[in-house]
């Protein structure tokens, strides 16, 4: 079964940073996607549902 994009269309980088703030891939794993193998497509989905986790147990950039 193919690998679902997890991207939402909420394409914007952290400001000054490498990071989609609607998908938690990197521009480099955003690029490679197209022309990753199902298995890689898998590692990046985890890499960035894990990056997401992080940043809701963390709370707010500001600490608010």
């Amino acid at each position: 079964m193919p690998v679902p994009s997890p991207c939402i269309f909420v394409c914007q980088l952290e400001d000054g940073g490498d990071l989609c703030v609607g998908c938690y891939r990197t521009s480099a794993e955003i690029m490679e996607w197209s022309g990753a193998t199902e298995e890689e497509r898998a590692d990046i989905v985890a890499r960035a549902t894990a990056r997401a986790a992080s940043r809701a147990e963390a709370g707010p950039p500001d600490g608010s």
